[in-house]
């Protein structure tokens, strides 16, 4: 079979270039970049080989072997794993089918110097091998098959594939090196390297040159180790082949249970916010052995969803090695070493919290959206996420626990308010917020779409319930301190505010639900709320935004007596009656409410068009 030219994908292309001509300090990356490949790949026959046996049998002790040739200038990374066919080639290689390039390449900085190092995060780590290589071969078969393939290109847009023959299973990566790269032929340069970014690898790393060959790394499972025996940079570099993160771990978990059962965990958090976060399938993705042996790298059955964000290693001595995926959805041993898990994890946490309160805050500005998700779907974790939770508020431009919030409540008050939205910044200069202002009552800010729904379902907490600001009446009459709405206080005696009142439900119909005064404006003439059983503002956009809801519930509209402009209105309705004046002004106060509220008014050009009225005149 002749060999076939085939174009990159675009976004590959792209990233090719970037690689290629990007100025890059540690181009030395490659070599991690390419072994972790490889001992991937033999984890994953190692895996296969549970149940198909023959796929090993020929060939048992998986390795990877980083040789060099100084007369043809090539590197070679090679494996005795899985293998790959044709279409494996073509999918794994020449698209983005299964990589993170296309999210790479959106979260590009414009640095230089900073684009490349995000390679391995995004899962595209191959085509590191061009920042040394002026081109590249991989030689492949797949085990179980007889036939070999051979993969070429040169990073400029193109590859070809056909068939060739390869002697045994595995993949050859050569790397013929650009002539300002040769460096990377000197064996303790390469040793340097192996010894920096992979002795954690779980099988042997073999450095060769003609005849010569050594074994490079420890070739132990780091997470066997005792943890004295570990170096800072062995745990960062293991998290950044087990996470696929180019980052370094906020926090590393390492322990070993023993008892009833026996397992061991090498688990990490980290600092930043992985790519793949918040994709719809919102799956933990960490590795399960069983007595050192790879499993899987999708158990999701060991970490709830809303830990998801958490890296690393379990392995258990108690599961028997030909587990299933459908064993492992049932499995009374893996539900115990999830619940040991979770119980750590949100233990140190905890710690972390309380020790490291700055450090904690930066985690939480990451990863606490995730966490929350577990408030509304996991009740057995609840307490203990609702005391890791911070949140934005009135008090200031830093975070509060819900202790602190409980331990500021005024006397008298009886709920815990809340204001949801999109930024807190936006939020700080809502008309929702006057009254409470005034009075010194602290509301929550807040900004994540979850907390419409986890505060709903819990309701309350230590007995006080949570209430929406734009939602119901406001009353807090029974507040102590603070200062009374003034403003509004100055106009509740004025019999024209309950005729403008009628008026104002005559001209705007059924554009609003109701209008009523206000209890919660000191400064806004108007403002709309949400009826006590309807959906909260925030809620319902978002429902519509993602059409699960098609038209918006009117809402209602409440008047603050005191402003200037709505005595003015009310005087003119007790001089003139209805006018044409005042239903205009009417109109025009509502599409100002609900521009505040971050909603389109229902008929703009007829919004843009009306007179502003002035403070105490209408006109």
């Amino acid at each position: 079979m002749t060999e076939e030219k085939l174009q990159f994908q675009a976004e590959v292309s792209r990233l090719l270039d970037i690689v290629a001509h990007s100025l890059y300090s540690e181009k030395e990356i490659f070599l991690r970049e390419l072994i972790s490949n490889a001992s991937d790949a033999c984890d994953r026959l190692r895996y296969a080989a549970l149940t198909e046996p023959h796929l090993i049998a020929d060939d048992p002790d998986l390795k990877v072997v980083v040789s060099i040739d100084r007369k043809a200038g090539t590197v070679t990374v090679a494996d005795n794993g899985i293998g790959m066919n044709r279409e494996d080639l073509v999918e794994n290689l020449g698209t983005i089918a299964r990589s993170g390039t296309a999210r790479f390449l959106s979260e590009m900085p414009a640095e230089k110097s900073k684009q490349v190092s995000l390679i391995g995060q995004f899962g595209v780590g191959f085509y590191s091998a061009f920042m040394v290589a002026e081109r590249v071969e991989v030689f492949s078969r797949k085990a179980g098959d007889e036939r070999g393939w051979h993969w070429e290109s040169e990073g400029q847009g193109s590859f070809t594939v056909g068939e060739a023959e390869v002697a045994a299973r595995g993949t050859r990566v050569v790397l013929h090196l650009r002539k300002g790269d040769k460096e990377f032929l000197e064996p303790d340069r390469l040793r340097r390297i192996i010894k920096t970014y992979s002795d954690h690898i779980a099988l042997p790393v073999v450095l060769a040159e003609g005849e010569k060959s050594e074994t490079v790394n420890t070739a132990s499972a780091l997470w066997a180790r005792a943890k004295a025996e570990i170096t800072e940079e062995q745990y960062r570099e293991f998290y950044r082949h087990v996470a696929h993160a180019a980052d370094e771990p906020w926090l590393t978990l390492h322990w070993r249970a023993e008892g009833k059962l026996e397992y061991r965990c090498l688990l990490f958090v980290p600092k930043a916010k992985p790519f793949d976060l918040f994709t719809p399938e919102r799956k933990p993705r960490l590795k399960l052995y069983v007595k050192r042996v790879f499993i899987t790298e999708d158990c999701e059955e060991l970490l709830p969803p809303c830990l998801r964000f958490v890296k690393g290693v379990v392995d258990s001595e108690d599961l028997p090695l030909n587990i299933s995926r459908e064993m492992l959805q049932n499995n009374p041993v893996l539900g115990k070493i999830r619940a040991g898990i979770v119980k750590r994890v949100m233990s140190e946490l905890a710690k972390k919290a309380e020790s490291q309160p700055e450090s904690y805050l930066e985690f939480w500005d990451a990863f606490g959206a995730v966490l929350k998700e577990g408030i509304y779907e996991d009740a057995e974790q609840r307490d203990a996420l609702l005391k890791l939770a911070r949140f934005r508020s009135t008090a200031g431009e830093g975070w509060v626990s819900l202790a602190d919030y409980v331990g500021r409540m005024k006397p008298g008050q009886e709920a815990i308010y809340t204001l949801s939205g999109d930024e807190a910044d936006s939020l700080r200069k809502s008309p929702h917020l006057e009254a409470f202002r005034a009075k010194g009552v602290e509301v929550l800010l807040l900004t994540d779409p979850v907390d419409e729904f986890w505060v709903p379902a819990i309701g309350s907490h230590e007995g006080k319930p949570f209430r929406s600001v734009t939602r119901g009446a406001a009353d807090l009459s029974k507040i102590e301190g603070g200062a009374e709405a003034k403003p509004a206080a100055d106009g509740a005696s004025d019999p024209g505010i309950d005729r403008l009142v009628a008026l104002l439900k005559l001209a705007l119909k059924d554009a609003v639900k109701d209008v009523r005064r206000s209890g919660r404006l000191t400064d806004s003439p108007v403002v709309l709320v949400a009826d006590e059983h309807d959906l909260d503002i925030h809620l319902e956009r978002l429902l519509r935004q993602h059409r699960q809801l098609e038209h918006a519930a009117p809402r209602i509209l409440e008047i603050n007596p005191g402003h200037p402009l709505i005595r003015g209105m009310a005087a003119a309705v007790k001089a003139n009656g209805d006018s044409e004046a005042v239903t205009e002004t009417a109109w025009l106060l509502l599409d100002q409410a609900r521009i505040l509220d971050g909603e389109v008014p229902a008929w703009p050009l007829a919004a843009s068009s009306r007179p502003l009225p002035r403070a105490g005149e209408v006109r």
